[in-house]
């Protein structure tokens, strides 16, 4: 049929359009932002997470008091109050050492959290909201073995 209909049997399928993805390079289980914190204030992230902000050498640490808010921005290792990234896991993983951070907003974490809504706004800040955390499931499964 010409109509974009299929016929199959005695129902008819509406013809989609289908485009082709990119796929296999990275595995399903870390394909989504994938971003934690311990209570020392090491935020580590995963390598797709790092790459999809354009694998920066530093950030720029912003808190929001209001919202209980921390913004990750991109920069230059020049950049004044940047942060360095360094290497977490032989896997590619980062870390951003945000200490200072922890004590002077006096952030206090029971345990790991996983920033599970991580996401990034309009100008390629990285939003972390403390107030819709949950501990992490891999630093709780650690802990019953």
């Amino acid at each position: 049929m010409d109509n974009g209909q299929f016929s199959k049997g005695k129902n008819i399928v509406y013809g989609t359009r289908l485009e082709r993805y990119r796929g296999g390079d990275i595995s399903p289980c870390w394909a989504g932002w994938y971003v934690t914190m311990n209570p020392k204030g090491l935020i580590a992230m995963t390598r797709p997470t790092y790459e999809r902000m354009d694998a920066p050498k530093g950030f720029v640490v912003l808190w929001d008091s209001v919202n209980n808010r921390i913004g990750l921005k991109p920069a230059a290792l020049t950049t004044r109050n940047a942060y360095p990234v360094r290497v977490h896991s032989i896997l590619g993983g980062k870390k951003i050492n945000v200490n200072r951070l922890i004590k002077e907003a006096r952030v206090s974490l029971p345990q790991t959290i996983r920033f599970y809504d991580a996401d990034t706004d309009e100008d390629g800040l990285l939003i972390l909201d403390l107030r819709t955390t949950k501990v992490s499931l891999r630093r709780e499964r650690s802990k019953k073995q």
